[in-house]
């Protein structure tokens, strides 16, 4: 299909727009080659005739890819395509976090969002990369696995500009590392880790317009692991810390923080010698005059700063000096310089503020007061001092103040570094580098320079790593490499960082003694106008332009050469170094032995793995490094690292400049898409063949568009290839690999469109069909009335033109008929008559026959036999009887001699009984260890399994009982003491087994219940037999080891449940949301980057995963070994309760992490599967129990993914149907709800809002997901058994022999 073909009428497309950057519009008329307008609709239905221009406008992709996880899963791959689908989510769907291959693209929401909590970590941890939402947590785990894995360092890049989130979402990386690879032995280390945050926030974060915790600085920080991947420490660089900022904040910004959080502390006992005030009262805090940040609170942010300090281990004095330096900076600030002789000289005003400045760091005040307002001159023969002038003045003491701030910021780097060292041998790191974006102002200097070239280095990374992944994925997918064209900014580089670059000539204008900011721009237009990267301005000599990779930037030259020189003069420092304080002596001392400055503190990185350890040699007063020149060496130094590692990319998006919560400004985010590498990775990608399916999902997405016969085959690659062949004539737009189907840009679009074309023609078939039907039953139904009607109007006719003969044959028969009754009566009367009088005589004659006698001799014939017969009977009867009496009488007679022997029988039998099992074992001492050993260390639960169950239990009783007999308190606490610990070291050991778990549950508590039922307490006895309170302890009582079986029985259920869980965990989520319970429902989606990502195995047909049946099989044995081991009843039921909450947790958070299961099929399989799940129970008749309440949550997550979600009763049913389901959940899985095909609707924002409002009123906890370790409080009924203790039987296999029966 020609591209060309696609522009015809309602095919929807992308046109630029002044303010929403891009605008929806569809064709209303086909478009040929060669016309010069297209037809075009906008979505407000007003109609435009738009110029052709080349190329054509992109194409909008088919509803169903818009809002999806990974932005390379659409098939048009364009800015528009891009820009709207991070506008859906982040508006429609309020999610933050998008893949765009690679690169999580992460947009600040200006709002705190529950998605952070540690069960989220849970969630996240051990998941591939695609099978969650996109978030922070994900790519976490990513380079956490693959460090594992692959056993190679691993980092996080997080780039972005001011405000757009960097910082948070570094601190969320390091977080997740904190607990996942929380250290095994020393739990101190993650809390080390993640104490540096809240101090270099304080001491380098800062408000700015744009950010309200603006990080000011660079920072790259390597976690350390050991070979268990358990964290061992951290090491720390910074870079380019903004030191401009301790002496001027323009409007509405402020200072760094803790410069706040001092003076808000200032009434504190222990800061009164700081002699400090509120913020306003100075002038470095001031500046931007607004001292406060809405929604913080700095007095308690600096309890949390000192308390980090101390965590860190810094020593309270070093606090105290740390603290008077701050404040010194704040004083020197204050220092008045008035000016004299018409400005030549300077003199220090009389006020306190350079006291307290010289009080603080221990220094002389003359001193400072002299060299504040002097410098000292050196030439070849005479050195001699000279009075500074007023500007020179200020601008030296606000050069001392950075100074001395910036050696405070190197200073506590390095201790931070110290705390978090370790002597433990490192084996691999995960680095998070936190650096700004790339940024452009009205007004450019040298920072915006600097951090510029940073990025240009970054991207020039960022560019070779994508294009070597995708080269890696064609090759093994054997696909022909063709190369790729990507754009490379080695010339922006080299014009900033090669020979007579950039950077060179500013050094060597610093070097001149008189060089000028003017000169060193006239060097740049002289060297670089012919670069294709360098422009010089129309209207200025002053300033210069990068063509940077992402903006032209230009700028002003006013600044470099005195913010590269970085100058102090050399007797304020000397004045420093004297100090009566030794931390600030050593401050200054360090720096001159040749630590870094704010630029880089590599020095100390003592657990880095690389081998390369800049040792610089101590610099020269005349030839001291300049800031540009240390800064490319440690931006050198940083790509060798990230080189040398793994990458994985953040790219952090400010939505506005307005910091509010969830509004979207396209234009501002497109710039940075555009900046950040975004659109460079859509370009890569589109480039090649963006689009990839496993043949199995393209088989199941596409088998609609394919013929009966064309299935018959078996080989569903086959089957792929061959549909493709037929629908794709060029076959340049797709690619066969090994284990996918490649295609270019647009292809799944066009196969999405014949699939759509293909339902759609389906639909109208079926709607023709059926509507043929319907109106062929109307017209029966109709055919059917028509003559009904006739009918019966034809004999309402023939009724109306017979009915006068109708009526008198009518007439006519009722007057025969009243003629023939009257005739008939008249003669039964007569009848009767004559009846009656013909009974009369008979009745006459039989009463003279009934009184003859000889009547009564005929009636009384026989009876005389029948009376003799009858008295023969009896006769014979009395004979018999009286024959068996006489036997009877002799036979007692012959008995009577042996009289006495019953009462032998009897003393027999009470000697018996007198030996009869009592119900006790006896064993010696010296044979404990060998009964432990037997019942309880060496005891398999099949060597009992033909047996009684909990014979273990019942035996140790028995020979508890015996020690009570013979009153050896001795014995009887050896014993037991001995059984508590021996069963304590079986479950140590078999801590993953849970057939041996659930054996020592159920002998545990039947071991507490004999304890209890044989105690002698009446409360217990209620149920006894008489012969088991005979049995009943006589002599201890033992309620404080009851309390202790009672105890280890709590230990012993929660380590069952833990080890059922663990082994029921890998199996939930395939069982419960991607097993198709229901075959053929599910539905396929386009996927992404992501979906193949390295951390999944993609050499086999894909991992096997679980099904229902495989789950529901394992409840059973569950439920099976429990009830053979006799665990009770209501133990049993406590245990499915526990694993059913466990499978609602774990499947409901998964499904509010997961928008690709939250779809219509997906409600209908799980619901399904819930009812395969009750109906398991209901078999083993649990479903009575509260079991079934558990998955409530989930049953109503599924009903939520079926219902209507449409109208606003739609709402209000949603609200009463979801009532276990929290106001988030029910907002997030409606977010979440994604269409499977094109028949579907999409939930709109109006829904949820107005759900949103319904729910206001409901107080439900704060919480998203569940929480996966909650464990119900266990309770243990006492259940009292039946079994008579004498008639236990102990088979000789358990070889108890040394017991003997009492």
């Amino acid at each position: 299909m020609s591209c060309l073909e696609l522009y015809s009428s309602y095919t929807r497309v992308w046109i630029p727009d002044p303010e929403e950057v891009w605008r929806a519009a569809e064709i209303i008329k086909d478009y040929k080659e060669g016309d010069p307008i297209l037809h075009l609709k906008l979505e407000d239905e007003s109609v435009i005739l738009s110029p052709v221009y080349n190329p054509l406008p992109f194409l909008r992709n088919p509803d169903i890819l818009v809002g999806e996880n990974d932005l390379t899963a659409l098939s048009y791959l364009h800015e528009p395509a891009v820009l709207h689908n991070l506008r859906v989510r982040f508006l429609e769907s309020n999610h933050i976090y998008t893949y765009c291959g690679i690169v999580l693209v992460a947009i600040n929401p200006y709002e705190q969002l529950p998605i952070y909590g540690e069960e989220v970590i849970n969630a996240y941890s051990g998941q591939n990369m695609g099978d969650m939402d996109p978030h922070i947590f994900a790519v976490a785990e990513e380079a956490y696995k693959q460090m594992a894995r692959d056993e190679k360092n691993q980092s996080i890049i997080v780039s972005g500009e001011s405000g757009a989130g960097k910082t948070v979402s570094a601190k969320y990386a390091m977080r997740y590392f904190a607990t996942v690879g929380g250290s095994a032995n020393d739990t101190s280390v993650e809390e080390k880790v993640l104490a540096s945050n809240p101090i270099m926030e304080a001491i380098g974060n800062a408000k700015t317009t744009r950010n309200d915790n603006s990080s000011r600085f660079g920072k790259y920080i390597q976690i350390g692991f050991d070979r268990q991947y358990h964290i061992i420490g951290a090491n720390m660089r910074t870079y380019l810390l903004e030191k401009s900022r301790v002496v001027f904040q323009a409007e509405d910004e402020r200072n760094y923080h803790i410069f706040y959080q001092l003076c808000a502390s200032a009434s504190l006992q222990e800061f009164k010698d700081l002699a400090l005030t509120s913020a306003e009262d100075f002038t470095y805090t001031s500046l931007g005059e607004n001292i406060f940040i809405d929604g913080v609170n700095d007095a308690e942010d600096f309890e949390k700063t000192r308390h980090a300090f101390t965590l860190l281990g810094v020593k309270d004095s070093h606090q105290g000096s740390i603290y008077k330096i701050i404040a010194s900076i704040l004083h020197l600030g204050n220092v008045e310089i008035r000016s004299e002789r018409d400005g030549e000289s300077c003199r220090i005003s009389d006020n306190p503020s350079l006291h307290h400045f010289c009080r603080l760091l221990g220094v002389e005040q003359d001193q400072m007061e002299h060299w504040l307002c002097h410098r000292k001159l050196v030439t070849t023969a005479e050195t001699y001092v000279k009075s500074m002038s007023h500007a020179q003045a200020t601008n030296a003491r606000n050069a001392l103040a950075k100074h001395i701030y910036a050696h405070l910021f190197d200073w506590i780097v390095q201790h931070i570094n110290k705390a978090l060292f370790t002597t433990t041998k490192q084996h691999s790191f995960i680095g998070v580098l936190d650096i700004y974006g790339f940024e452009t102002f009205e007004f450019n200097s040298f920072e915006q320079f600097c951090i510029n070239y940073a990025n240009e280095k970054l991207q020039q990374q960022f560019n070779s790593h994508v294009f070597k992944l995708e080269q890696e994925e064609y090759m093994k997918e054997q696909i022909p490499w063709t190369l790729i064209d990507f754009y490379d900014n080695q010339p922006c580089i080299d014009l900033i960082e090669a020979k007579l670059g950039i950077l060179d000539l500013l050094d060597e204008e610093c070097k001149v003694p008189k060089g000028t900011d003017q000169n060193w721009a006239q060097k740049l237009y002289d060297h670089h106008s012919s670069s294709n990267h360098f422009q010089k301005p129309r209207m200025s000599n002053t300033s210069f332009i990068v063509v940077h990779f992402a903006d032209k930037v230009e700028y002003q030259c006013d600044g470099f050469l005195e913010k590269n020189r970085d100058t102090v003069y050399e007797e304020q420092i000397n004045i420093l170094k004297a100090s009566k304080f030794q931390l600030v002596a050593d401050l200054f001392q360090e720096a001159k032995e040749g630590s870094t400055t704010s630029v880089t503190t590599s020095k100390g990185s003592k657990i880095n793995v690389r081998p390369v350890k800049p040792s610089p040699k101590p610099p020269n007063r005349e030839h001291r490094k300049t800031v540009g020149h240390q800064f490319r060496n440690s931006l050198h130094l940083l790509m060798e690292t990230l080189n040398a590692t793994t990458p994985h990319y953040v790219r952090c998006i400010k939505p506005n400049d307005d910091k509010e919560a969830f509004s979207f400004d396209s234009r501002r985010a497109v710039q940075q898409l555009r900046a950040c590498g975004v659109l460079e990775t859509i370009r890569i990608s589109a480039a090649g063949y963006p689009s990839r399916w496993t043949y199995m999902d393209f088989f199941n997405r596409y088998r609609v568009l394919m013929k009966k016969k064309e299935m018959a085959s078996g080989d569903k690659k086959v089957i792929c290839k061959n549909l493709l062949e037929t629908l794709i004539k060029d076959p340049d737009k797709f690619q066969f690999g090994k284990t996918k189907i490649f295609f270019r840009a647009g292809q799944v679009a066009y196969l999405e469109k014949l699939r759509t074309d293909k339902f759609r023609a389906a639909c109208i078939k079926i709607q023709k069909t059926v509507r043929g039907w319907l109106q062929r039953i109307r017209y029966q139904r109709i055919r059917k009335a028509a003559v009904t009607i006739q009918r019966y109007g034809r004999g309402y006719l023939y009724l109306q033109h017979h009915k006068a003969t109708i009526i008198q044959k009518s007439v006519r028969g009722w007057m025969e008929r009243k003629k023939f009754r009257r005739a008939r009566n008249a003669a039964v009367v007569i009848q009767c008559a004559y009846r009656r009088l013909l009974a009369k005589r008979q009745l006459k004659q039989l009463k003279i026959e009934a009184r003859s006698a000889e009547h009564l001799k005929k009636l009384n014939v026989g009876m005389e036999n029948k009376i003799v017969q009858l008295q023969r009977k009896m006769d014979d009867q009395t004979h018999q009887i009286m024959s068996y009496v006489y036997v009877l009488i002799a036979s007692q007679a012959k008995a009577q001699p042996s009289r006495a022997r019953p009462e032998l029988t009897r003393q027999v039998t009470v000697q018996r009984k007198e030996k009869d099992f009592e119900g006790m074992l006896e064993y010696n001492k010296e044979d404990e260890p060998l009964l432990i050993k037997t019942l309880i260390t060496d005891m398999k639960p099949h060597n009992v399994s033909a047996t009684v169950p909990c014979l273990p239990a019942y035996v140790l009783f028995m020979c508890i009982r015996h020690a009570d007999y013979i009153n050896d308190d001795q014995k009887v606490h050896s014993l037991l003491t001995s059984t508590i610990n021996a069963i304590k070291k079986v479950l140590k050991k078999h801590n993953n087994d849970f057939e041996m778990t659930s054996f020592w549950l159920a002998n545990t508590s039947r071991l507490l219940h004999c304890l209890k039922q044989y105690s002698g307490d009446e409360g217990f006895m209620t149920h006894n037999t008489p012969k088991q309170n005979e049995h009943c302890l006589k002599n201890f009582d033992l309620a404080e080891y009851r309390q202790v079986l009672s105890d280890l029985s709590i230990q012993i259920y929660q380590q069952l449940i833990k080890v059922a869980e663990d082994i029921m965990q890998p199996m939930i989520v395939s069982a419960m949301l991607e097993s198709e319970s229901i075959p053929s429902l599910a539905g396929v989606k386009p996927m992404g980057y992501r979906n193949r990502s390295s951390s999944m195995d993609c050499d086999g047909e894909g991992p096997g995963g679980y099904t229902l049946v495989a789950l529901i099989r394992q409840l059973g044995q569950f439920h099976s070994t429990m009830a053979d081991h006799g665990l009770d009843p209501e133990i049993v039921q406590q245990v499915i309760r526990q694993l059913f909450y466990c499978i609602n947790a774990i499947t409901l958070n998964n499904l509010l992490l997961r928008k690709d299961v939250c779809s219509w099929s997906t409600g209908l399989q799980l619901r399904y599967n819930i009812s395969q799940l009750e109906e398991w129970l209901r078999g083993k008749n649990l479903h009575q129990t509260a079991t079934v309440g558990t998955m409530e949550p989930l049953i109503q997550a599924a009903q939520l993914l079926q219902v209507k979600k449409k109208t606003s009763q739609d709402a209000e049913e949603i609200c009463s149907l979801c009532t276990a389901l929290t106001a988030q959940q029910i907002v997030k899985i409606l977010n979440l709800y994604t269409p499977l095909n094109e028949f579907e609707e999409r939930v709109t924002v109006s829904f949820i809002r107005n759900i949103q409002g319904r729910l206001q009123e409901r107080n439900d906890p704060p919480t998203l997901l569940v929480d996966t370790k909650h464990i119900f409080p266990v309770l243990f009924p006492y259940t009292p058994s039946a079994l008579s203790l004498e008639n236990l039987h102990i088979p000789a296999s358990l070889s108890l022999d040394f017991l003997t029966r009492v």
